[in-house]
């Protein structure tokens, strides 16, 4: 049997994982205490470090999964295995020049992106090999196809062309016009994240249809009326980043009222889901519901403080704290990453029914996770709120003081984050395993 290169994509994203959550722990030390790798390794480079592996966990892993499942659950014939490995190799290269760069200080980028602006041709390129693999093997299926196969597809071609636009500031003309280049870039980054959220959540719808066995799940109006939606938030839901462009306030209200229509609509295809699963599957599946299951939670939890922080009287004062980072933590760990963890645990089971991933111990881990990330989550709110209470107060105390008074707080968040960092390592560890042994499984044969 020819090695399963999905099922490498997927271990490098579990390692990606890994390295992001490790080193958002040490940033949060470092918050606290800024001194502390400043002549080692300063917080400039531990935090591309991290946004970049965060990243990188959800492109792998969504890429792994797609392999995966057009192969070997589909049992579709990929256009080119060579293709397939070379995007892999290309990745695998470009993570280690990267992480090289950020190491030594070698940077060029913006926010997010802060890799040399050079390097997003082989990133570009890796898609476009991707996108070539992707559309010969579903093209002629996709007309009349399931919803996922839409979604998979969309997100591969805005990724390519919202990565190229999110590199436009290094034309002279657009850089020099400080409006026209803030609206690009910031246009650009939230359209990336919906480009990943439309491969992220068809790989959610996948997993359901597959866990249910309904076909349907994935062919019905309402799910079709949830890509459309998606899309709309992809191309639209972006304006109500750009606060501090001059633009009509409508513009921003609308974008929010889009992307808030679109996480009601997916927690009510995952409840439905989650109502009608039969006991055998929820047994046979533990892990992959159980993820699903949390995945729910934290869109409605999400959703919740999205449509708090819309309210514009709220938003003057909570936009830049660390409410607004409870909102992408919360989003990126406990709606993409529980996501893909579903995904690598039925891939898991599915290599070997047998496995190991259920077991007790990856089940507390589970629980751990879960309410670590809560507590994670809660700090980072209430923090949020002091110092939108200090602004409140016109800065009544200096910004040193209130940094002060308000370590108690982060201390919970440093704490939580050290178990939330735990939990997540034994459950990786434990897919790590799995998915490991079946490659080893291969290569013996």
């Amino acid at each position: 049997m020819k090695l399963n290169v999905s099922i490498l994509f997927l271990l490098a994203g579990l390692i990606a994982l890994l390295i992001a959550g490790f080193i958002g722990m040490i940033i949060s030390i470092v918050y606290i205490n800024p001194d502390l790798l400043k002549d080692i390794i300063p917080f400039n480079r531990l935090r591309p470090i991290h946004t970049t592996s965060a990243v990188s966990w959800i492109v792998l892993t969504a890429t792994g999964g797609i392999y995966y499942y057009l192969t070997r659950v589909e049992r579709l014939k990929l256009y080119s295995e060579r293709l397939q490995k070379t995007h892999l190799v290309l990745f695998l290269c470009l993570g280690v020049v990267i992480y090289m760069c950020y190491i030594f200080g070698v940077m060029g980028g913006r926010e997010y992106l802060e890799f040399l602006p050079v390097l997003i041709i082989p990133v570009l390129l890796g898609w476009v090999l991707f996108g070539i693999n992707y559309f010969k093997v579903v093209w002629k299926k996709i007309k009349d196809g399931p919803v996922y196969f839409w979604m998979w597809g969309t997100g591969i071609l805005f990724m390519i062309f919202h990565l190229t636009e999110a590199h436009f500031w290094a034309i002279t003309d657009i850089r020099s016009d400080f409006i026209k280049d803030l609206t690009i870039q910031w246009k650009s980054y939230g359209s990336f994240v919906g480009s990943w959220n439309m491969l992220v959540y068809g790989t959610a719808i996948y997993l359901m249809s597959k866990m249910k066995k309904d076909g349907e799940l994935a062919r019905g109006k309402k799910v079709f009326f949830f890509y459309f939606l998606g899309l709309t938030n992809l191309m639209f839901g972006w304006a109500h980043h750009t606060y501090i462009v001059p633009t009509a306030p409508w513009i921003r209200y609308v974008a929010y009222g889009i992307s808030m229509t679109e996480w009601i609509l997916f927690l009510n295809i995952v409840y439905i889901f989650i109502k009608n699963l039969g006991q055998a599957e929820r047994k046979i599946y533990a892990m992959p519901y159980r993820f699903l299951m949390a995945s729910e939670f934290w869109v409605f939890v999400n959703l919740l403080l999205a449509l708090l922080m819309s309210i514009p009287t709220i938003n003057y004062y909570t936009h830049g704290t660390h409410i607004t980072v409870a909102h992408s933590m919360g989003t990126t760990i406990g709606i993409n990453t529980c996501i893909l963890l579903a995904s690598v645990s039925f891939i898991a089971k599915k290599l070997n029914p047998n496995n190991t991933v259920e077991n007790t111990l990856v089940y507390y881990a589970f629980l751990f996770f879960n309410g670590s990330l809560f507590i994670f989550w809660l700090s980072l709110v209430i923090g949020g709120i002091y110092k939108a209470v200090w602004s409140a107060e016109n800065g009544h105390s200096s910004f040193a003081q209130m940094h002060e008074n308000s370590s108690p707080i982060f201390v919970v968040f440093i704490l939580s984050g050290c178990l939330l960092f735990i939990s997540l390592a034994i459950i990786v560890h434990q897919l790590f395993k799995d998915l490991g042994e079946s490659v080893y499984q291969q290569e013996k044969k």
